[in-house]
């Protein structure tokens, strides 16, 4: 039984891997071309990409402390982590609310949204692919952490869907205003997972190993 556990404590640490790995690819290439096209929709959406690796960071942290020591409330470095990933997601909810706003009023639009609708694709298969594993390894483990790091991901596959469908009608459409109203909606989730993270790092939340 433990070196059945054990053996899917290496695959939720490789899950964990995966999403930061993914993650700075997906920032980089999505801050390039969000700035290139000067669709803020993108570039928000590379933004918080890097700030979802601090978390993953603080997730991969995590894991490996509930695989060594089981139950244990939050260490510090897993509550600074969480107030560093807060206080980043609140700042990108600002910088694209004032920004999309601006962009709405002065009537600017992208150049293109082509490559908002190949990343925002790419991370929806990619994210579903991390939340079917993740929480096949939660409910196995019975571990409530790694479960709620799939909920974490789920988030992602939001923003994935919303730069999609903004991405999406100002391509095939070109409806000026799809690109900013998108910005806006990451601007709101960002805002949400900021709270979440919030709070989480002022709690003694409990995880629990088998």
């Amino acid at each position: 039984m433990k070196t059945s556990t054990e053996h899917y404590f290496k695959h939720a640490l490789i899950l964990a891997g995966i999403t930061i790995g993914y993650n700075v690819i997906e920032g980089v290439l999505s801050t390039f071309f969000g700035f290139a096209d000067e669709t803020i929709a993108l570039f928000g959406f590379g933004i918080d990409s890097f700030v979802e690796v601090i978390s993953g960071v603080g997730i991969f942290h995590m894991i490996m402390r509930i695989k060594a020591h089981g139950v244990l409330n939050r260490d510090l470095f897993e509550k600074r982590a969480l107030k560093v990933t807060a206080v980043a997601f609140f700042i990108l909810a600002a910088f694209l609310a004032i920004s999309s706003v601006y962009k709405l009023f002065i009537g600017a639009v992208p150049e293109s949204t082509l490559w908002g609708i190949i990343i925002s694709s790419i991370s929806l298969l990619t994210m579903g692919f991390l939340i079917y594993f993740k929480m096949k390894v939660g409910k196995i483990l019975d571990s409530e952490a790694i479960l709620a790091d799939a909920r974490c991901t789920a988030t992602c596959l939001y923003l994935s869907a919303i730069l999609l469908l903004s991405s999406g009608l100002f391509y095939f459409f070109q409806i000026s205003w799809t690109d900013s109203v998108g910005a806006l909606g990451l601007a709101i989730f960002s805002f949400k997972e900021g709270k979440e993270a919030w709070e989480k790092s002022n709690s003694r939340y409990l995880f629990t190993q088998i």
